[in-house]
């Protein structure tokens, strides 16, 4: 990677302040950073002029850090000196382009209202302030993203439209975001009713689930399957959100018992065949956040503890079952593989991994 190319502008202002600039430029270049700076690069017989417009016509240079204290705004403002004359320079190029990541203001000094001095032209944009040395390391680094074109916060890639806001398909809410949010607050801050607020969010869900059930009848019935499984995929993301927190802020015997229970009374929707993948879905997610927590007896709990279906079901009358249970076989997607002729081991497992959420892989 080749060294990215830095033009510092300051003032002369006293020789604490120059050998301040001095520092900082030393700082830079031994940090990778190729520092263009007047005591270094503007030599006897060299034209001062030239050297100042090299910062915009030398194509090589990609930023220009300018180092504002009372003396450099005052000259700039004033158009005075080689500092006036380099703000003439700067506002131009700033204002005749869209773009301005070329330069940034680094505030050395504050008025004595705590206001940081600035160039006119600079007011309303953002400055790196190197004006206290409690921050300095921290506000150092932000510099140093900047030269490099490497910011802390990168904006993610943009994905695709779900596609359960596609044109004509019919979204089902479930009526979960108030006790979902109240739930949330209530565990991130360990509250005494947390592990009720989350028992009644699991509770809503088990009752409003009914909603999602599909017409046998429709035709084709798998895709009414994939289209239902889409259209759950906001309320999946609250419940993985839930079973995050609760791993982090509220691991406990009774934290356990009330997600068993909820896997537990989700049992007798399994014979739909959307609400297969679901459950099973929903499982995997709270296994995986308590593995991702460290919260082992919490996974053994939930794996080991065999689940009550009470009354009459597929699985005979008041039976307990195994966690296997959850991984149900659907005919469906096998009749979808074929029906499209997709030719993959399996539909269910590229649906999960296509629905993961970032971070999980």
């Amino acid at each position: 990677m080749e060294n990215p190319r830095l033009f510092i502008s300051y003032s002369w202002s006293n020789p604490d302040h120059e050998a301040w600039v001095l520092q900082l430029a030393t700082e830079l270049r031994e940090t990778g950073v190729d520092v263009i700076l007047d005591k270094w690069d503007l030599k006897e017989g060299h034209d001062a002029n030239a050297f100042m417009e090299k910062m915009v016509s030398d194509p090589s240079i990609k930023k220009v850090a300018l180092i504002c204290d009372k003396v450099y705004a005052e000259k700039t403002d004033g158009r005075r000196g080689g500092v006036g004359t380099e703000a003439q320079i700067i506002s131009g190029e700033i204002y005749a382009k869209e773009t301005q990541d070329k330069f940034v203001a680094v505030v050395r000094e504050r008025d004595p209202e705590g206001k940081a001095y600035l160039p006119v032209y600079y007011k309303s944009r953002i400055y790196i302030d190197l004006s206290d040395p409690s921050d300095y390391a921290k506000n150092f680094e932000r510099l140093l993203r900047w030269v490099y074109d490497r910011p802390l916060y990168e904006k993610p890639t943009i994905g695709a439209t779900p596609a359960f806001l596609d044109e004509g398909r019919q979204s089902v809410s479930l009526g979960t975001t108030s006790r979902f949010k109240r739930a949330l607050d209530a565990i991130k801050n360990s509250r005494p009713n947390a592990i009720p607020a989350f028992s009644e969010y699991c509770d809503i869900v088990v009752s409003e689930l009914e909603k999602l059930r599909l017409d046998p009848n429709a035709d084709p019935f798998d895709e009414a399957v994939v289209e239902s499984i889409e259209s759950f995929l906001p309320n999946r993301n609250e419940a993985v959100e839930l079973f995050l927190a609760l791993a982090l802020y509220e691991d406990s015997t009774d934290s356990r018992k009330t997600l068993h229970r909820f896997f537990e009374k989700l049992i007798p929707y399994l014979g739909g065949e959307n609400f297969k993948f679901l459950i099973h879905e929903l499982f995997l997610y709270s296994i995986a956040s308590l593995i991702r927590r460290e919260r082992f007896e919490a996974v053994a709990h939930l794996i080991s503890t065999d689940y009550y279906v009470p009354g009459n079901s597929d699985y005979g009358r008041d039976v307990m079952v195994s966690f296997g249970v959850f991984r149900s076989h659907m005919k469906s997607l096998e009749h979808r593989n074929k029906r499209l002729d997709l030719r993959r081991l399996s539909v269910r497992a590229d649906m999960l991994v296509q629905r993961c959420k970032g971070g999980w892989h």
